[in-house]
């Protein structure tokens, strides 16, 4: 026998195992919001922006290689920001006990598209410290850079603060708290689903009917023990008069 499934058996068993969903959900929700507050480590972010000036140039508009020369150039110095030769006189100016290689994932260094700005952003799990990495970090490249590329088109354009109530980046508890309430209720549904199709004790009329496959011809209804004594009574009754 073909075995289906209706929306209605579907929200029986939800209403069923209400219960057990919701736990399934608060206990995802509590573990989230525990490791989010309590064993997490905040990390703080600081930024600032580095202004790339134009080459001078005789005419008064750019062609389309001199703007493609531009740009490559910022891109490079996207990568001479976060390169050994910067980040090693930021450690040594800051006095680190970090490598350059462990410094460079803390750093993340963006441009956005066609523009002369570089955003250089750094993490850290102290706020004044990100602050004084994204700084340094910007005032070591303006001063190599002229070194490396005998160039001076570099100015520091917005160097980074640090506020009086900083607040971290990552973790974001109630956002963890929230993606754990989705998991937990979907973990809670599949769970009341499976314990429903693992449960195969027969419970109602309907279930004897699809075991069998048989129609029902009568119920027997439980007699508590008040009701005994009427049924003693009505069963001599009958045997009387049969």
């Amino acid at each position: 026998m073909e075995e289906t499934i209706s929306l209605q058996d579907l929200f029986k068993t939800l209403k069923k195992r209400a219960v057990l969903i919701l736990l399934t959900m608060l206990l995802a929700v509590t573990v989230a919001g525990v490791v989010s507050f309590i064993f997490l480590t905040p990390i703080y972010q600081a930024s600032t922006q580095i202004l790339v000036n134009q080459q001078k140039v005789e005419q008064n508009q750019f062609n389309t290689q001199d703007i493609q020369a531009n740009l490559q150039l910022i891109n490079t110095y996207n990568v001479i920001i976060k390169s050994p030769a910067i980040l090693s006189k930021v450690i040594e100016n800051l006095d680190l006990d970090t490598t350059p290689a462990a410094l460079n994932t803390k750093i993340t260094v963006n441009s956005a598209q066609n523009s002369q700005v570089v955003n250089v952003s750094v993490q850290d799990p102290e706020p004044y410290m990100a602050v004084d990495i994204a700084n340094t970090t910007a005032e070591v490249f303006q001063e190599e850079i002229q070194k490396l590329m005998n160039v001076d088109n570099v100015n520091i354009l917005s160097p980074a603060v640090l506020s009086e109530n900083p607040s971290p980046v990552k973790p974001d508890p109630y956002l963890n708290m929230a993606i754990a309430a989705v998991v937990g209720l979907m973990l809670g549904v599949g769970i009341a689903f499976l314990l429903e199709y693992l449960d195969t004790t027969v419970k109602t009329e309907q279930d004897i009917e699809e075991i069998l496959d048989l129609p029902i011809l009568g119920l027997v209804s439980p007699i508590t023990d008040g009701d005994m004594p009427n049924a003693r009574e009505a069963l001599q009754r009958r045997r009387k008069k049969g």
